[in-house]
């Protein structure tokens, strides 16, 4: 971000303006209605204008990328994943709500070349789910960086808040050691003890007694107060309402993630105002809880009311094949804009972001993606990514088109995320 904000103010000082203009694709800004010939105008990494060709005018001198006979439309926002090459919370034990997934990450990671090959450009990466609670997550914006601090979406990771909580209940923790728990009972009493302390603890830095630095504390306080986000692992439907029931006592409303059994509950889900990221492609021969995973909760949660995501959980559902979620989606029943919106403005509700980015409109950030046809098709490929009006990802480049489709060495890094 301070990064970003020299080259913007270094810009400005030198009086000279970067403009790109996108023309001649059929353009879906998720926002409003899809323009058949569309025109989408960038400058110095926003976007100024969308509209149909005719409409807006395309600046003298501006940059002109023909994209004639392509689909244009926001970048896609993966609410859970775990590229970057992170870790999190070890098995020492089950509460690790100091735990910050930006201290493990590597912005070289090929993971995140992956990522852009799926037209990502937005993501909430997760330390694993193994624990109740496995700490801090971190939005990170895709761009090419050297160092993380340039992917956060907040300025300083000392000062700001730069994530979720990344919370889970089920059979992920359930282990009996190490004060684990070996029941579901238990560990909702683990979990509300902790609350029950950091809300002591708030209480008497608000009243201004001298608590000192208490990172476990701090990241608990901060669900309380309301500043940070909890993300909630959860597959059964009773799993769920226990998740709904743990929000409604500590004042908190969680993201619910997975929600493989949601289509059970999903009117007690509408109810609660809480929204829904979703999966349809889990792992195959994964866990017990999981096997009510449906491709219709995407549509029964739409009906209900519920605002609905689609998420990766990478590697779990490869970021390459991400819009085949939507896809599967709408052949349950989906309708086709909100599935649309559930891989673009949807997810960025969910973080708290949605007027930076999730859809094409002016004064938003310029992160779009160039694709060879419709993005419900299995034979549209995506060919170009673009992040704050730089292009990131370009199919037509070997050293890219290699990420997308693979090939003998090209993950060097790759390895598969767990859960401890």
């Amino acid at each position: 971000m301070r990064a970003l904000l020299v080259a913007f103010l270094l810009t400005l000082a030198s009086g000279a303006h970067s403009q790109t203009a996108f023309v001649g694709a059929k353009v879906i800004p998720i926002a409003g209605p899809e323009i058949a010939d569309g025109v989408v105008v960038v400058q110095d990494g926003r976007i100024t204008a969308v509209g149909a060709r005719g409409s807006v005018r395309v600046p003298s001198g501006a940059t002109v990328v023909d994209v004639s006979g392509k689909v244009l439309m926001p970048g896609i926002v993966d609410t859970h994943s775990h590229v970057g090459d992170g870790d999190g919370g070890d098995s020492s034990a089950p509460m690790h709500p100091d735990v910050r997934i930006l201290d493990a990450l590597d912005p070289r990671a090929d993971s995140f070349e992956r990522a852009r090959a799926g037209g990502i450009t937005t993501v909430n990466v997760m330390p694993g789910s193994g624990h109740l609670m496995s700490g801090q997550t971190a939005y990170l914006k895709l761009r090419d960086a050297n160092v993380i601090e340039d992917m956060l979406l907040c300025d300083d990771p000392l000062t700001d808040i730069c994530g979720g909580m990344k919370m889970a209940n089920g059979t992920n923790s359930l282990r009996g050691r190490n004060g684990f728990p070996d029941t579901r009972a238990r560990a909702v009493a683990i979990v509300r003890e902790a609350f029950l302390e950091a809300e002591a603890f708030r209480q008497k830095r608000a009243a201004g007694d001298s608590v000192g630095r208490n990172l476990r504390l701090e990241g608990l306080a901060e669900v309380l107060e309301g500043t940070r986000t909890v993300h909630f692992h959860t597959h059964r439907h009773d799993d769920v309402l226990t998740a709904l029931r743990i929000g409604r006592e500590f004042g908190f409303t969680p993201v619910l993630h997975h929600v493989s059994e949601g289509w059970r509950v999903a009117d007690e889900i509408a109810a609660a105002g809480a929204p829904a990221s979703i999966i349809v492609l889990d792992s195959p021969g994964g866990k017990m809880e999981a096997r009510g995973l449906y491709f219709r909760t995407g549509r029964v949660m739409e009906d209900a009311g519920v605002d609905v995501a689609y998420h990766t959980d990478d590697g779990i559902t490869d970021s390459r094949l991400f819009l085949r979620s939507a896809a599967l989606g709408v052949r349950a029943g989906m309708s086709r804009e909100k599935a649309l919106e559930a891989m673009t403005l949807a997810g960025a509700r969910m973080l708290g972001i949605a007027d930076e980015v999730g859809s094409l409109e002016a004064g938003k950030s310029a992160d779009l993606i160039v694709l060879s046809g419709d993005p419900l098709s299995i034979y549209t490929r995506i060919e170009q990514t673009w992040v704050d009006g730089t292009k990131v990802f370009d199919l037509a480049i070997p050293e890219d088109a290699a990420y997308s489709v693979g090939g003998y060495d090209v993950y060097r890094a790759f390895s598969q995320h767990d859960h401890e």
